[in-house]
């Protein structure tokens, strides 16, 4: 079962707007929970996926067991691409297309996981702290890439990390989820820790650089956008 999203009513329509509400929202991220203890409950990954000539969006949520990391429940939602691309105000494209998943999902999630950005972000609030902060529930990000920031190459071991650096400030890690392999780039949502967001991601990579969350979820959201495309 697919939803289908309108863009909200009053959603930002322009960068000015978008920076505004960045702002009044990043002033509510909660820093000082440890959040859920990591291999227990329900984690949920969230993706989306673009057709832009054809303007849609379709965002996935896919819940999983977060100690035999099985699939217990998934959503898709689609609809238009609600904000111009703006390198820093990606969230403003993705929000609506991922409430309406995680909305339409049967079970509460449990920790969210992102693919993308928390304090790692430009301006401290990227997607995984303003979806936290909209919902309430702990979320951390998990990006294939540094963005902006500088880092140190971690030890070649699986569970090495090293700083992810805006000049001084530690805004996120570097992780190495196997061995060898370039690392991930954890950082803090909403309602986490930096070491718990780390300990959850090394959970969900038993096997693989990314975790289970975000593999799932990318590949239901593509489908969720196949199929969304075709009917279009």
């Amino acid at each position: 079962m697919t939803t289908t999203v309108s863009i909200p009513a009053g959603w930002p329509a322009t960068e000015e707007e978008a920076r505004a509400v960045q702002d009044a929202l990043r002033a509510r991220v909660v820093l000082d929970e440890p959040g859920p203890p990591p291999g227990t409950g329900y984690v949920t990954g969230v993706d989306v996926a673009y057709d832009d000539e054809r303007d849609v969006v379709a965002a996935a949520a896919v819940v999983l067991d977060a100690a035999s990391l099985e699939v217990v429940a998934e959503a898709t939602a689609v609809g238009r691409i609600s904000f111009p691309y703006v390198p820093g105000l990606l969230a403003f494209r993705e929000i609506p297309t991922v409430l309406a998943a995680l909305d339409a999902l049967p079970r509460p999630p449990g920790l969210v996981v992102c693919d993308g950005y928390g304090l790692a972000h430009p301006r401290r609030f990227g997607l995984a702290s303003h979806l936290g902060v909209l919902t309430g529930l702990p979320t951390i990000g998990v990006a294939k890439n540094p963005f902006t920031f500088t880092y140190d190459d971690p030890a070649a071991p699986r569970g090495a990390t090293a700083p992810l650096l805006a000049g001084d400030a530690e805004v996120g890690r570097a992780l190495r989820t196997r061995a060898g392999v370039k690392p991930v780039f954890v950082s803090v949502g909403h309602r986490v820790t930096l070491d718990g967001a780390c300990a959850h991601t090394l959970a969900l990579t038993p096997e693989f650089r990314l975790p289970e969350t975000t593999r799932r979820a990318d590949s239901l959201c593509r489908k969720a956008l196949q199929d969304a495309t075709i009917r279009h």
